[in-house]
């Protein structure tokens, strides 16, 4: 009473605090002087019967009386609000008397209610009975009553769900043994083309889960998008129910719609102690899912290095190549994972294998900038000038990517710095062709060949001129190349820069000496492209340093 006192002016809270502490003389106090309702919820909660008396003494609610009354389970108290007019099937919130009387567990109430004409069947909202209410909240001896006065046990509600299913995701043993045991469909199927096992085992019932396998549920029926109990206890880390499962011979290698396993699903949540459990009662490691993948390609996405080891000593194949002709490694490099990495290598996985396109480990490596790797891999002996389909090394990718760092790191271990790809282009082209200054310096200073052509005759001062990369090109020119350069069509760097509209590059390319009328070998000058794309500021920069406006083609 002191700690409501505090207020100021006494309001609900005050009233809360009278009701729990059953002060009832604070409680008629608040209820008179400050006109504060007794709520009949903590009224119940508290097993305050008192203060619900006081309140009914002061306003004569009989049906609200009566309704919280059965909460109380005290059958005089009913039969006194009956007598005074209380009606057995009204609905109050919904629900009829006798659907409170079932919630919580009333059982002498729920026997007067019946022999006063309460209607055993009635259906709320949502089409559940009076005992899906006992069930849900394991009333077993009200179930027992309602059962006892012609309950229907198997009465489906609107998602078509029976009493059972109730007792399944509500974990109420008691009550699902009294509707078994008065014939309870076991395997009856809601809307959804789920059972009550499912429910149990989603719910991770335990004790429900073996009462219904001892009364012959079925553990291997199949689900929404055909997964079955086994794939659902795996997938929620559920050690004890799998372990129930597979005792009780659930198919440890039954395939879902998705052609997933339990296994696959144990490693995809990470559930390590449920993987060694699934294996160890024969699950099937090298099973392929989609695109040909592998439950150790899961574990690798996961970057679970635990998983990952039971898998590979269990005889997992690390070898074994997906739809896309990948191995599991290349999936560990596309990760990143150096110590996955370094566990596959002690397996003997092959280092130099070719994957998609050809690519190796080491280029992979390489394009994502990953030093460890790279130097794990050269230390095992990955062939560093390794190419792919299209001819590229792993100093192509990392001078694609713009790693320097990894430049360096190759090349230090001896990349061939002029090896060429598939059509031509040099590790110095790329450079240019990325505008990465800092590159072609450490490539020039490694010996680079600063004219080197590709296959059409084009050299990475051509390639500069094109992409308009003034940097790199400024660091070609001073070491040489050579600024009128023909390529295979007579091109030189100007005219890909008056095509391309590289004004900065054509500025940088005159004042070095480039050959302003230089014909190509369609009788073509810079102007001409110039003219021809519409590159009027490029027009006007050549004619400014003496581009015959009068040439022919």
């Amino acid at each position: 009473m002191s700690e409501c006192l505090k207020y100021q002016k006494p309001n609900k809270t005050c009233m809360i605090y009278a009701i729990i502490s059953h002060n009832i003389d604070f409680v008629t106090f608040l209820m008179n002087n400050y006109n504060l309702k007794i709520d009949l919820e903590y009224c119940v909660k508290y097993k305050n019967l008192e203060s619900f008396l006081v309140y009914f003494d002061q306003t004569n609610d009989i049906n609200m009386c009566f309704v919280q009354s059965l909460k109380h389970n005290i059958s005089s108290l009913c039969e006194y609000f009956l007598s005074h007019g209380a009606k057995i099937n009204e609905e109050y919130y919904g629900m009829t008397p006798l659907f409170y009387a079932a919630m919580y567990n009333s059982k002498e109430t729920a026997e007067v209610l019946i022999s006063n004409g309460a209607n055993i069947n009635e259906k709320d909202e949502r089409g559940s009975t009076p005992l899906f209410y006992a069930a849900a909240n394991n009333s077993k001896e009200t179930a027992e009553v309602l059962i006892s006065h012609g309950a229907n046990i198997n009465e489906k509600d609107e998602r078509g769900r029976t009493a059972l299913f109730s007792a399944a995701k509500y974990n109420s043993k008691e009550t699902a043994e009294v509707l078994i045991s008065h014939g309870a469909n076991i395997n009856e199927k809601d809307n959804f083309g789920n059972t009550a096992f499912y429910y149990a085992v989603k719910r991770k019932s335990k004790e429900i889960v073996k009462l219904l396998i001892s009364n012959g549920a079925n553990i291997n029926e199949n689900y929404n998008n055909g997964k079955s109990a086994l794939h659902h206890a795996s997938e929620h880390n559920n050690k004890e129910i799998v372990e129930i499962l597979i005792s009780n011979g659930a198919n440890i290698n039954e395939k879902d719609n998705f052609g997933n396993t339990a296994l696959y699903y144990a490693a995809k949540q990470k559930s390590k102690e449920i993987v060694k459990l699934l294996i160890s009662n024969g699950a099937n490691i090298n099973e392929n899912y989609y695109n040909g993948k592998s439950v150790l390609h899961i574990a690798i996405k996961q970057n679970n290095k635990e998983i990952v080891e039971i898998l590979i000593s269990n005889g997992a194949n690390i070898n074994e190549k997906d739809n896309f002709g990948n191995t599991d490694l290349y999936y560990a490099f596309k990760q990143n994972n150096k110590e996955i990495v370094e566990l596959f290598i002690s397996h003997g996985a092959n280092i130099n294998e070719k994957f998609k396109h050809g690519k190796s480990a080491l280029h992979i490596a390489s394009e994502n900038d990953n030093k460890e790797i790279v130097e794990l891999l050269i230390s095992h002996g990955a062939n560093i000038n390794e190419k792919d389909n299209f001819g590229n090394t792993a100093l192509y990718y990392a001078t694609k990517h713009n790693n320097k760092n990894m430049v360096e790191l190759l090349i230090s271990h001896g990349a061939n710095i002029n090896e060429k790809t598939k059509y031509g282009k040099s590790t110095l082209y790329i450079a240019a062709e990325h505008n990465n200054k800092e590159i072609a310096e450490l490539l020039i200073s490694h010996g680079a060949n600063i004219n080197e052509k590709d296959n059409f005759g084009n050299t990475a001062l051509h390639i500069s001129a094109s992409k308009n990369s003034k940097k790199t090109a400024k660091v070609l020119i001073s070491n040489g190349a050579n600024i009128n350069e023909n390529n295979n069509n007579g091109k030189s760097a100007l005219h890909h820069a008056a095509e391309n509209n590289s004004k900065e590059m054509a500025e940088l390319l005159i004042s070095h000496g480039a050959n302003i009328n230089e014909k190509d070998n369609f009788g073509n000058t810079a102007l001409y492209y110039a003219t021809k794309y519409n590159n009027k500021n490029m027009v006007e920069l050549l004619i400014s340093h003496g581009a015959n406006i009068n040439e022919k083609d």
